[in-house]
């Protein structure tokens, strides 16, 4: 559905072009991630949201994943037009990677009530699978269903290593 409605800008973009009163048209340079650049030329009163349209069709990437920074700046393809961004001739635009889900969550202790930051790494029980702040990293503090069983696995290790140790002593000698 989108590839129709990008064809379908694209068209009305070229009729307007090819009416008896041109439009002033410039050129722009498009930088992908690779850091190759192309020359684009588009009327200057053209949308955000029709430059993607475009650049979506010559570069083979959706439209709604595509992300367009100049100067520092995200161009937002609500409304807006290259001019609102200031974006005259011969400026670069740069294709950057589509945002997965914005910032990283913060992962908050499992322990009951507690509102404090997990610590990383050192935090992570291995028994349980839970994440912990400092007050409640270890396995007592934070009651761990695992702890039987760490118990239980360390006598076991315990056990094993004196009896390799053990002294035999050799009868009849």
């Amino acid at each position: 559905m989108m590839r129709s409605n990008s064809i379908s800008s694209v068209s009305s973009l070229s009729s307007r072009c090819s009416t008896a009163d041109p439009e002033p048209s410039m050129q722009i340079f498009i930088k992908n991630i690779a850091g190759d650049t192309f020359a684009l030329e588009v009327p200057e009163s053209t949308s955000i949201a029709t430059l993607s349209s475009l650049l979506a069709i010559r570069t083979n990437l959706p439209a709604q994943d595509m992300r367009l920074v100049y100067a520092g700046k995200h161009l937002d393809s609500s409304s807006s037009t290259l001019s609102d961004y200031n974006i005259g001739r011969e400026s670069t635009l740069h294709l950057a990677l589509p945002l997965r889900g914005g910032a990283p969550k913060k992962i908050r202790c499992q322990f009951k009530d507690c509102k404090d930051a997990a610590q990383r790494i050192v935090g992570d029980c291995g028994f349980c699978n839970g994440h912990f702040c400092g007050k409640h990293r270890m396995l007592e503090s934070h009651a761990c269903t695992g702890l039987e069983t760490c118990k239980e696995e360390e006598k076991q290790r315990n056990r094993e290593r004196l009896e390799k140790e053990r002294t035999v002593a050799i009868k009849g000698i």
